[in-house]
């Protein structure tokens, strides 16, 4: 849903082609939106099926010819029902990079620090990326600031989690 529902949101402000989707979402949106390009023009393919959206074909050059996508109504009124219940519902954050904390008392304190250091480094490079992409007008710039919100606060729960470890245990 929420996939669908950006891909039209785009279309709803100009015309495109897939690359140029890719493009505006690596561009505006940062780590916080994880769209795979082929997923893309499959998302584009069947919102064509499904009478959501026109394209027609454009030539450039030598290379091969691209769909340049349009909004139809009905992908209008699709994406209206598709915000409409996305912003009615709520979906949990998938933790799945937090799997392996479950098990971090299995490898030596030595071992683990520089593992958890590499990853906050990580998360800080994520966390400056996002906060140069500047500001977006309107409410787009809350996908930004909830963003650099959560990032944050992966910080300061990983410097807890650093800090645990770092402490001696009594049965050490």
């Amino acid at each position: 849903m929420e996939q669908k529902l950006l891909v039209l949101g785009l279309l709803m402000n100009a015309e495109m082609h897939g690359y140029q989707i890719n493009e505006m979402i690596e561009a505006h949106l940062g780590s916080g939106v994880q769209l795979k390009k082929s997923l893309i023009y499959k998302l584009l393919g069947t919102m064509a099926d499904d009478g959501w959206l026109t394209y027609t074909e454009e030539q450039q050059g030598n290379r091969p010819p691209r769909r340049v996508y349009t909004i139809s109504k009905g992908g209008e009124q699709a994406f209206r029902q598709l915000l409409i219940d996305s912003l009615a519902d709520y979906k949990p954050a998938d933790f799945l990079g937090n799997v392996a904390i479950g098990y971090l008392d299995m490898l030596p304190r030595d071992e683990s620090l520089p593992l958890l250091e590499q990853r906050r480094e990580k998360i800080e490079g994520l966390l400056k990326d996002t906060q140069n992409l500047g500001t977006h007008p309107g409410s787009g710039q809350l996908i930004i600031d909830h963003q650099i919100h959560h990032l944050k606060s992966e910080l300061t729960w990983l410097d807890h989690v650093i800090n645990q470890i770092k402490e001696p245990h009594e049965h050490d």
